[in-house]
């Protein structure tokens, strides 16, 4: 595989960090999860027994195909261990602010020393530089600081995206990082510091509607579903459930005039342009809402289909796991775990035809590889043994 021989030391929790080391691992990299004895708080996030034990939905979404290290950084005897692993990886990821990385010992300074080959993963919430750095943040933080959630809610009331894409977008980018600079180890024999921040991803991601902003100053609000650089662009309801219509330039809402009956509305000069289409976008929006409430869905999506316009139904979470195209696609692949039926995990979501990412096996059990990842890192036997015996390592398998 892409990233075979690569090895990663994970230290990351939540999403942004342990979704970096996912993605090498799908690819290939061996990935070691190192976590506290007693387990990380983002194992149980999202549970999914009844009595709320166990590990959850967040953990077993997010670390499949890694292996678990159960340490006790706290105490001291464990600086020794962790140095002789940080010397023998390659890639170091750690979503931790600078005051806790230094803390730990996982800053860059401390790594470069010990190892010029390893490359350091960091993600932060607001960067690692200004007055915020050692303030801890979520991807809600990137969501309200980017004018994202603004712009999404409606009626002067923002509105948080459900899916947390500024963090899923951090961890591709910090994947994408460490792509890079396995790269230019290649050529100089020297890692680096890959630095990512939520924010400033959250702030990439508006880089269009910043811009308008600058120049124009249009002082958009939220509008909800519906779009306001074009137009018809918005969420309708049908006679039995909601869809999303789309539609960009001049010949699409062409036809979506004609389709919704109202072809008078291509030679309006108030409609000639999309920035028109959605100064307009509520009385267009009220056309092509009056023509699906007398159909249903699937005699909307149709129409829409053949007509070329971008269209799809609003899913339920449970519709959308259970819609043909993700088993046509081969988007999930079901896995087993303890105490757990079995349960769908989401292929890596970028497909190279030679040398694929692959979903192996399922995130592990706590402190289920301690022993033989200290092995593969250079320790002895005895040394392992020792270790275990004085609880700086565990290795044990939870229920």
């Amino acid at each position: 595989m892409t990233l075979a021989g690569i090895r990663v030391l994970d230290f990351g929790q939540y999403i942004a960090g342990p979704y970096c080391a996912t993605l090498l691992a799908d690819f290939g990299a061996d990935v070691v999860r190192v976590e506290r004895p007693e387990g990380n708080i983002d194992r149980g996030l999202v549970p999914l027994r009844e009595d709320e034990s166990g590990d959850g939905a967040l953990y077993h979404a997010l670390n499949r195909n890694k292996r678990s290290l159960a340490l006790d950084l706290k105490r001291p005897e464990a600086r020794p261990v962790l140095e002789r692993l940080l010397a023998g990886a390659d890639v170091v990821v750690a979503n931790v602010p600078p005051e806790g990385l230094k803390a730990l010992g996982l800053d860059w300074e401390r790594l470069h020393a010990l190892n010029r080959r390893a490359i350091l993963v960091t993600c932060t919430a607001y960067g690692a530089r200004g007055e915020r750095r050692n303030v801890l943040g979520f991807d809600g933080v990137g969501q309200a600081m980017s004018g994202a959630m603004h712009l999404t809610g409606a009626h002067g009331e923002p509105r948080k995206a459900a899916a947390n894409y500024v963090d899923f977008a951090t961890a591709l980018l910090s994947a994408f990082g460490v792509l890079l600079a396995l790269r230019e180890r290649e050529r100089s024999g020297e890692g680096q510091h890959v630095e990512a921040a939520l924010l400033h991803t959250a702030i990439a991601l508006m880089a269009t509607t910043l811009l308008e902003e600058h120049v124009l100053r249009p002082g958009r609000t939220g509008t909800g579903n519906r779009s306001q650089l074009a137009a018809p662009a918005d969420a309708f309801r049908t006679r039995d459930g909601w869809i999303l219509v789309q539609t960009v330039g001049e010949d699409m809402f062409g036809r979506i005039a004609r389709l919704v009956g109202r072809p008078e509305w291509a030679g309006e000069p108030r409609f000639a342009s999309d920035t028109g289409r959605g100064r307009h976008g509520p009385e267009i929006s009220a056309g092509v809402q009056a023509w699906c409430a007398e159909r249903t869905k699937a005699q909307c999506l149709a129409a829409l289909d053949a007509a070329q316009i971008p269209s799809a139904p609003v899913l339920s979470p449970r519709e959308a796991l259970e819609h043909p195209l993700g088993a046509a696609e081969g988007w999930f692949r079901w896995l087993e775990a303890p105490g757990l039926p079995p349960f769908p995990a989401v292929m890596p979501p970028v497909l190279l035809n030679a040398s694929p990412g692959d979903v192996r096996s399922a995130a592990p059990a706590l402190g289920a590889d301690s022993r033989a990842a200290l092995a593969d890192y250079g320790f002895s036997g005895a040394e392992i043994d020792s270790l275990l015996a004085r609880r700086i390592v565990v290795a044990r398998v939870s229920g």
